[in-house]
């Protein structure tokens, strides 16, 4: 890969002047009008599948494949204009969207009931003047049904029955026929949820067109979409209920100790069935490498360990354990699986936290990046445990300032004690603030730490939106359910940072003296 330059930004975390609440789908094409000014090839987003219930977390979906609906730009539907617009939304709903739009951060409940109610209206305009009419628009949504059968049909059938018919009840409480598939069950369903599975599919077209429509466009302008793939789909998912074989339910994935907790995690997530997914063909985990790469150019694997060897929690209380058990079998299976994700799009392995030496041994044969975090990027081992300079990282990786899980750049610096700030000051990199060594996060701090990681020896450069301005606010913190994480909005609409030209000329600048314009 050429030496590329990117930004990490969550899409909900996007901002415009008609937005409705929560970043929006056409967000990301004035976005990368600007990351094209600024030099920024790469956009990366967290994932955008559709949540689960309950959940903002985009690393709980309750689809594989599906795209969340709250990211539809409501006011680009021609149904929600043939609907009535704003007039026809009640006037608490229309004061509402005031509130949500001025909000600093994401109201996810407020923001979801109220693009549900809008999006109803405009099905019911869809319904009577395309889909009864058979007009060209509901010849599409009938050409796009067909075309993505293999995974639409089961998520508009669960969804259909989870919130409709069983109230929001997780699939493992439905009725015996209904929660074991019987063929039977699932007809009666479908005939009486017929319209529910209609406005489900309907959604789910119009995400794939404003998303394409989106990506051609950022493309144009000479930016990439680039995405994320969860390790794991909720338990109450479409896709656990549709393809039982696939997971064991009487345990629960989560990763072993560490430093930061002696007993390990547990993520309360099912867990793979890795020889019954062999001997299946790989069916689910191709189906998920093709829509990643329908949806984006590069991708980020999610927990990457995870893939060559799975720590699991058994329900009964048993040993936590490995599968696959032996170090052979954990390099052949996380290798099929890098080569399944790697067939259609250029892949980047989230390989932080406790990694054995073998699998990073794998990634570098695979010649797939890993990252490189700048604040963990240290010889632990010799005194003074001494910062790696970035200059010196492999070609094939990833650097970063920080991730959605870290703090930002400047609170990071800001954090360290005066040790560790020496440390950091003697990379070779810094010396324009290595005799002032400032205690505080200032400007000058953060154009020469920009300088230091667009100087890495890494081909392709991924940083926080927040730290290529020395903004503080924070993504999500690790191991705590508030409600602050996952709501982390920009403070400038799209239309003024595209306005912005000092931001834009100053980080084009850099790239441009690092040689990072390229992407192809």
């Amino acid at each position: 890969m050429p030496r590329t330059a990117g930004v990490l930004i969550p899409l909900f975390s996007l901002r415009s002047a008609t937005d409705w609440g929560v970043g929006e789908i056409s967000d990301l094409l004035p976005f990368a009008r600007w990351a094209s000014g600024a030099g920024i090839r790469v956009v990366q987003v967290l994932p955008v599948a559709e949540a689960a219930r309950g959940q903002n977390s985009p690393y709980a979906a309750l689809s594989a494949f599906a795209i969340d609906p709250v990211y539809l730009a409501v006011d680009s539907l021609v149904d929600f204009a043939a609907a009535g617009g704003h007039d026809a939304l009640s006037p608490a709903d229309r004061k509402l969207l005031g509130e949500v739009r001025g909000s600093p951060t994401v109201r996810w409940n407020e923001v979801r009931g109220l693009k549900t109610r809008a999006l109803e209206l405009a099905f019911q305009a869809f319904v009577q003047q395309q889909w009864q009419l058979k007009t060209q628009r509901a010849r599409e949504l009938e050409r796009f049904a067909r075309e993505q059968s293999a995974w639409i049909d089961d998520y508009a059938l669960f969804v259909s029955i989870h919130d409709e018919a069983m109230g929001g009840r997780s699939w493992i409480e439905w009725p015996l026929p209904l929660r074991d598939r019987e063929p039977g069950a699932l007809a009666d369903a479908r005939s009486q949820l017929s319209e529910r599975l209609l406005f489900r599919t309907w959604l789910q077209w119009l995400c794939d067109r404003q998303w394409h429509a989106a990506r051609r466009g950022a493309n144009a302008v000479g930016v990439e979409l680039a995405g994320d793939i969860p390790f794991m789909v909720a338990t109450d998912s479409a896709d656990v209920w549709a393809r039982r074989q696939d997971f064991r339910l009487d345990a629960r994935v989560g990763v072993p100790p560490d430093a930061f907790s002696a007993t390990g995690q547990d993520w309360g997530l099912p867990v793979y069935r890795w020889a019954e997914m062999e001997a299946g063909g790989q069916v689910w985990m191709t189906a998920r490498a093709e829509r990643m790469a329908d949806l984006y150019g590069i991708y980020r694997v999610d927990h990457v360990v995870g893939l060559y060897r799975t720590y699991y929690f058994p329900n009964d209380g048993s040993p936590p354990a490995f599968v696959p058990a032996d170090e052979p079998a954990q390099v052949a299976n996380g290798e099929r699986m890098m080569a399944i994700f790697s067939r259609r799009a250029r892949v980047v392995a989230e390989d932080l936290g406790v990694v054995p030496d073998f699998i990073r041994l794998s990634l570098d044969r695979l010649a797939i990046p890993g990252y490189r975090v700048q604040r963990w990027e240290r010889d632990w081992k010799l005194p003074g445990q001494p910062f790696r300079d970035p200059a010196t990282w492999p070609e094939v990786s990833v650097a970063t300032t920080g991730t959605h899980d870290t703090d930002s750049l400047a609170d990071w610096y800001d954090s360290l004690g005066d040790v560790d700030r020496r440390a950091l000051l003697a990379l070779p990199g810094l010396d324009a603030i290595r005799d002032r060594a400032p205690a505080r996060f200032d400007d000058s701090v953060r154009d020469a730490l920009l300088e230091l990681l667009y100087a890495s020896g890494s081909d392709l450069l991924l940083l926080p939106f927040q730290d290529l301005f020395g903004h503080r606010e924070r993504v999500n913190v690790p191991g705590t359910v508030t409600e602050q994480n996952w709501t982390y909005r920009i403070s400038s609409t799209l239309t003024r940072l595209v306005a912005d030209l000092d931001s834009r000329r100053r980080l084009r600048a850099l790239a441009e003296r690092h040689g990072r314009m390229a992407l192809r």
